[in-house]
């Protein structure tokens, strides 16, 4: 295996080589030049109005907005190394220096990771918001939330430091410093096992105990309550969006990462594809926003009441999410918000 290769491939967004790519700019790099603008914009502002949303109209009330405030916040801010990554994609050279190159990588994994970290939590808090809500209910605060929160962006850091580091730009290029090819396996298998593993594997559980959970609350509850069913139908198709969404952005860049250690000498077409499935790693950020306009009413409603001033929404649209009866609009709100 060519470990000069590897290195021009970053463990967390960057797969940029002067050993793939031409000199000369081709459509194809225009094309991605331009999406990757778009993703940026769409992802900032998004992100930028559920948090404006959160602050403005919620008030991070509960622990369901403290979380999903943290992972607007980190998914805005995974954004901001996109226009650091895609010039150098574009250009084919890094031209911001070895200390940008540390601290846009440090930034970047820590985002990465925070989104993940959150979206996981997250999955539990719905899965004990309707579970057992009165057992858990001292678990499921606002300063509970942000105590967790806190713990994420540290523990966030402390896990991509290591590797962040081991980046430099002495070479005209953004890129790891490969020790080893053991080394990289190694890389490789801890960021994905912790990036993508077992998140997904949580939030599978999560999310499959839950839709269990409302299913048998449903067949326990009278024959002739038609908004428990409507609960559960809402709530899964939330679930599956985030899941499949979450596995169809992460799962083809881990999949490139680890087929590119059996790649000798890194072939156009794999390099191009592996750049856009990078490209499709970072749109994950984007998703989120699109998810809660989509398939919360409580977020609509927010969304409508910032972009459309003159439609005063009444004060009785705050997302209550410490209310825990089952066919509690507040509820169902907060239970599609994972």
């Amino acid at each position: 295996m060519d470990t000069s290769s590897l290195s021009d491939m970053d463990y967390n967004h960057t797969y940029i080589g002067e050993h793939y790519f031409e000199d000369n700019i081709d459509a194809f790099g225009v094309t991605m030049a331009i999406l990757y603008l778009v993703v940026c914009i769409l992802g900032l502002a998004g992100n930028s109005l559920v948090i404006v949303a959160i602050l403005k109209l919620d008030k991070m009330s509960s622990s369901t907005t403290v979380y999903i405030f943290n992972l607007a916040l980190a998914d805005g801010l995974f954004m901001v190394s996109l226009p650091f990554i895609a010039s150098q994609n574009f250009r084919n050279h890094w031209m911001f220096g070895d200390t940008a190159c540390k601290v846009v990588m440090v930034l970047d994994g820590i985002n990465q990771f925070t989104s993940v970290f959150c979206l996981t939590v997250m999955s539990i808090d719905r899965y004990m918001a309707l579970a057992d809500p009165l057992r858990f209910a001292r678990w499921r605060t606002p300063r509970c939330a942000q105590v967790v929160s806190a713990f994420l962006w540290l523990f966030s850091l402390l896990t991509i430091l290591p590797m962040a580091l081991h980046f430099s730009a002495d070479q005209g290029l953004c890129i790891p410093e490969v020790v080893s090819d053991a080394w990289w396996l190694g890389v490789l298998s801890y960021t994905f096992v912790m990036g993508f593993a077992l998140p997904f594997t949580v939030m599978t559980a999560s999310y499959a105990a839950l839709l269990l959970t409302l299913h048998s609350q449903r067949l326990r509850a009278p024959a002739a309550n038609p908004e428990s069913h409507r609960v559960e139908r809402q709530v899964t198709k939330m679930v599956v969006a985030v899941v499949v969404v979450f596995g169809l952005c992460w799962l083809p860049f881990y999949t490139f990462n680890f087929c590119s250690l059996k790649q000798n000498n890194m072939v156009r077409n794999f390099a191009r594809a592996f750049e856009f499935v990078v490209l499709l790693s970072y749109s994950w950020s984007c998703a989120n926003p699109i998810l809660y306009a989509c398939l919360s009413d409580t977020f609509r409603r927010h969304f409508r009441s910032l972009l459309c001033p003159a439609d005063k929404s009444p004060p009785s649209m705050q997302c209550d999410t410490e209310r825990y009866d089952l066919n509690d609009a507040g509820v169902r709100d907060a239970a599609v918000l994972a």
